[in-house]
């Protein structure tokens, strides 16, 4: 086991990491920008180093300094948290050419995964079901897309192959606006990613987001931890996430998570990551992979009772799984609200100093956050400031927990969304479970401010 980790990265992940260290009896080496200088976890932390201003490319995003103040510290492994240089393939590959440990898979399943359609092209292989579309990069001849587009049908969506985070993605209805979408998209992608490929596939109309987690460790022993139902999203974001998915037939989940454990092995896959999935119609069609913790991973560990966090630090130290897929049992429905700092219903970022922090608590109730009060929440970076989690031996008694916790809940100072998730978990078709990805977006268009 590693007796130092740095952990790069900032906000509630470096704190969850930092927790998990301490469990394990490994030294946690925080880092920060001048931002966070008053984070808690740089407060709580045995070694804090500074590693550049606030903007995060000279910070977070600077390669060279956090690899030159895991070498000043004399860490052992680099764990990067999600966001940021998380999956980024050369980051991982300058960790560990440097001479640590990269907590999270090889370069080389980052950079199969990161691209969207060697991703696809690898699911196929290992038996995945994938979303119609075309075989691989789009084409330059438009008669060549028109035709791959009218044999999968329209609608189509155009996706950057080295996208993510809802960006770079186009829906086509018509053949007549097709060959400019390719060709906005394919600029667009070209600025954003630095790779101009695009690729198409089936618009499916009103899917669920589902997400398969799984662990593997490098003896190629893997295993699924259930599902995550994600749909609740404004602009790809997710907001709300719960677990299980109401509604969906166990035996599909487990035929599906047995051919995600079957694609880890097949691409000898190390660490913890997750299958994200449209449903729609009782079909199951990949979109893409992710290569690290997820902001949501805490559904599943209440679900499961399996630290994710500290598995992925067991198995980047060269340790097999300490379980068996027969050994996972889901228990129980477990919800995440995420709590951002914005105007509820504009989602304005709300940065500013909280006057007032009130966590809730009481019976499976988990709160994951770096605030405090009198905490400056800095304007540079992503407005989340915490997750609200809940676990109960039911979806109803978990959403009365929940509906509980977030009425316990006090951040002053800023705005945040909390007045958001009171009203959605009192909604009738959220409380009955199963909405679509685009349910949020309508219902908020539904209930103008």
């Amino acid at each position: 086991m590693f007796k130092k980790i740095l952990v790069a990265n900032r906000g509630e992940i470096a704190l969850r990491i930092q927790r998990a260290c301490r469990e394990l009896g490994i030294r946690a080496v925080m880092v920060y920008s001048e931002a966070d200088r008053d984070a808690k976890y740089v407060k709580l932390a045995e070694e804090a180093v500074c590693i550049g201003p606030a903007q995060s490319a000279l910070s977070y995003l600077n390669m060279p300094a956090i690899i030159s103040a895991a070498e000043v510290t004399d860490a052992e492994a680099i764990h990067p948290g999600y966001g940021f240089l998380s999956e980024n393939a050369d980051f991982a590959e300058r960790v560990e050419k440097s001479g640590f440990q990269f907590i999270g898979p090889t370069p080389e399943s980052i950079r199969l995964m990161g691209d969207k359609v060697s991703a696809k092209q690898a699911m196929i292989k290992a038996g995945v079901p994938c979303v119609p579309g075309s075989e691989g990069e789009l084409p330059d001849d438009p008669a060549q897309i028109r035709r791959i587009a009218k044999a999968v049908g329209y609608p189509v969506i155009i996706k950057a192959a080295g996208g993510g985070g809802g960006r770079g993605m186009r829906v086509v209805h018509t053949e007549a606006a097709l060959v400019n979408a390719v060709s906005m998209t394919r600029t667009e992608a070209g600025a954003a990613f630095g790779n101009p490929a695009v690729y198409l596939e089936k618009f499916l109309q009103n899917p669920r987001h589902i997400e398969i987690q799984v662990l593997a460790d490098k003896f190629k022993n893997a295993v699924y931890l259930g599902e995550r139902d994600c749909s609740m999203q404004r602009r790809h974001q997710k907001i709300i996430e719960e677990a299980p998915a109401p509604g969906i037939a166990r035996k599909l989940i487990e035929r599906l998570g047995e051919r995600c454990v079957a694609a880890c092995k097949k691409i000898a896959y190390r660490g913890a990551g997750t299958f994200e999935f449209l449903y729609e119609d009782g079909e199951f069609y990949f979109i893409e992979m992710n290569t690290r913790v997820q902001v949501e991973h805490p559904v599943t560990e209440m679900t499961t009772g399996v630290d994710i966090v500290k598995t992925q630090i067991m198995v980047a130290a060269g340790e097999k799984l300490p379980f068996t897929q027969r050994q996972i049992q889901i228990r129980g429905h477990a919800i995440e609200c995420r709590l951002n700092a914005e105007d509820p219903y504009k989602f304005i970022p709300s940065p500013g100093r909280i006057s007032m922090w009130h966590a809730p608590g009481g019976p499976g109730v988990r709160v994951d956050s770096h605030i405090y009060t009198n905490y400056f929440v800095p304007p540079n970076y992503d407005s989340m400031i915490g997750k609200i989690i809940v676990h109960g031996d039911t979806r109803d008694q978990a959403l009365a927990r929940m509906r509980t916790a977030l009425a316990e809940t006090v951040v002053e100072g800023i705005n945040s969304n909390i007045a958001l998730h009171r009203e959605l978990m009192l909604d009738a078709k959220f409380v009955s479970g199963g909405t679509n990805i685009h349910y949020l977006e309508e219902w908020l268009s539904h209930h103008p401010r």
